[in-house]
């Protein structure tokens, strides 16, 4: 093999390495800020020699990187998985070919501007569209070092995002300044102004960071606190249906339940105290049609005993429509004009046996929804019906955690995948919740980096929402996120565990929950007038 194509080849890899470390190792976002340097050298070097098809070198990169840090996805579903690797890397593969084609055309600078706008232009779209997996999302390097990203609240994880661009391209703009020569033509005062502004944008969000951790240091010790109970029943997902029946399980969530409240008095005036379960928990739910689920009834029959106390589950629920024709396309038709819609949904529940349920929006393609369901629904149909056709609601509502002294805490619950969409939360709080929760049931990964890797980014949802967030994940990681995103009395993983805490109760506002993510207005404008300069370079220019 010739030296170059080995050098290549070697940036290749360091480049996957460097951008997979963040999501594995805690306290190592710090590689982002130059991870990037080894795809743009590994670009530039190809050039020089001459090399064709060089879309395979930054591919393979972008596969490595895909399959590295989200292998674990297989675990669940193999075809899934992979589809999931290799289509994530494509994308990420044609904004590279875009700003390739922009070196034709633009001089410079430019180039890599456009590089970099397009890339967070291609992140924000990524987070609302119909297949959606934002996973990667350069911010999320930062989601366990969060000491460095207190900032988070101003501009949320795409303004990480465009940090870590701005790092990378100064760093590789002087370290080609000094590899042409152009360096030594400098004089002291440029050199000085170079050096000066890269040290500013590598430093200043650290100092930044710091200022504002300090504000939320003692968040948790709050005036106003909401008890929590957080329950992690550990009923392995795979067994669900088989091993075990829906009355053991309930048998298991109930008695973890008694045993936390064991203090608990009787108490007509108690103040409200949430207990918390995993997602989808249990199954068949109708929503308006509660009392004809012996869950609902063996809940709220062991809450009449404990007032102020409620409980938050997750449960596979279902409409029942009677149509001649179906009601939408992603119904499945049960015969005789009755047709059904399945939701993931949250319930919250309390011993009046009043009832208020959420039916998760962001739903996880194929496994819960049928993207684009007018055309794939028809396919799937004739698959047998091998894809999820779960319905979301159209717009975030609030739970509320309801005491018998009159007090009503406003909380949202995240329901699994929705807790890596940052403006989507932000939506609870512009709503009114003065607290978060996320059930979760991430055992469907076995023991991998993927379960702490979801974990982290509540991490994020709570610096940029400056809310605590209770987490319960059917067999861990379930804990208590304070305001400054830092992970209390995380459980083990595998291990049934009880959580017993106080979450504060916050109504300020963050910039980042007013103002939404203007990082990602900002790129995709920009990003929309290169476009339309490098289409009237193409379309003029030979």
């Amino acid at each position: 093999m010739k030296k170059e194509n080995i050098l290549i080849w070697g940036l290749v890899a360091l480049f996957a390495a460097l951008m997979s470390i963040p999501f594995l190792i805690p306290h190592t976002g710090i590689l982002a800020l130059f991870g990037l340097v080894p795809l743009l050298c590994m670009e530039r070097i190809a050039d020089a020699y001459g090399k064709k098809r060089i879309w395979i070198y930054h591919y393979t990169a972008f596969v490595l990187w895909n399959a590295i840090t989200t292998f674990w996805v297989c675990n669940a579903t193999v075809g899934g998985g992979l589809f999931a690797i290799f289509a994530n890397a494509l994308q990420m593969s044609l904004v590279f070919g875009l700003f390739r084609l922009s070196k034709k055309k633009f001089s410079g600078a430019l180039p890599y501007i456009f590089l970099m706008v397009s890339w967070i232009a291609w992140e924000r779209f990524y987070f609302d569209a119909e297949i959606s997996w934002p996973w990667l999302v350069l911010g999320n390097s930062f989601a366990r070092t969060t000491w460095a990203i207190q900032w988070y609240e101003i501009t949320g994880s795409l303004g990480g995002s465009l940090w870590i661009w701005l790092c990378n391209l100064g760093l590789f703009g002087l370290m080609t300044a000094l590899s042409d020569g152009r360096w030594f033509t400098f004089n002291w005062k440029a050199k000085t102004a170079a050096l000066t502004g890269y040290a500013a944008i590598l430093i200043a969000p650290f100092i930044i960071s710091s200022s504002i951790g300090k504000e939320y240091k003692d968040a948790m010790e709050a005036k106003e606190t909401l008890p929590v109970m957080i329950l992690q029943p550990n009923i392995d997902p795979y067994n669900k249906f088989q091993a075990m029946t829906q009355e053991q399980q309930d048998a298991i969530l109930l008695a973890q339940a008694s045993k936390a409240l064991a203090d608990r008095k009787a108490d007509s005036t108690a103040g409200p105290l949430l207990l918390l379960g995993p997602e989808t928990f249990t199954s068949p739910v109708i929503p308006g049609q509660y009392e004809r689920s012996r869950t609902w009834r063996r809940f709220t029959s062991f809450l009449k005993d404990y007032p102020g106390v409620n409980l938050l589950f997750g449960a596979s629920t279902y409409d029942y429509i009677q149509s001649e024709k179906a009601p939408s396309h992603t119904a499945r038709d049960l015969g005789d004009n009755v047709w059904l819609e399945s939701h993931n949904s949250a319930l919250i529940v309390d011993g009046t046996a009043r009832t208020e349920i959420f039916h998760k929006s962001k739903l996880v393609v194929a496994v819960e929804k049928t993207p684009y369901p007018a055309i794939f629904c028809k396919i799937d149909d004739m698959l047998g019906g091998v894809m999820g056709r779960c319905v979301g609601q159209d717009e975030i509502s609030l739970l509320n955690v309801k005491g018998t002294d009159g007090q009503t805490v406003p909380i949202g619950c995240a329901v699994c995948y929705e807790s890596v969409y940052g403006e989507y939360c932000t939506d609870y709080i512009r709503k009114g919740a003065r607290a978060l929760a996320v059930i979760t049931n991430d055992a469907w990964w076995g023991n991998t980096p993927g379960y702490r890797q979801h974990l982290s980014y509540s991490s994020l949802r709570a610096i940029e929402t400056r809310r605590a967030i209770a987490r319960c994940a059917n067999t861990g990681i379930s804990a208590i996120i304070s305001p400054s995103g830092e992970i209390n009395q995380p459980t083990p993983w595998w291990e049934p565990a009880v959580i017993k805490g106080n979450i504060p109760l916050r109504d300020d506002v963050t910039f980042y929950v007013a103002h939404g993510d203007i990082t990602g207005r900002i790129c995709t404008f920009l990003f929309l007038l290169l476009l339309a300069a490098l289409g009237v370079q193409l379309i003029t220019r030979k």
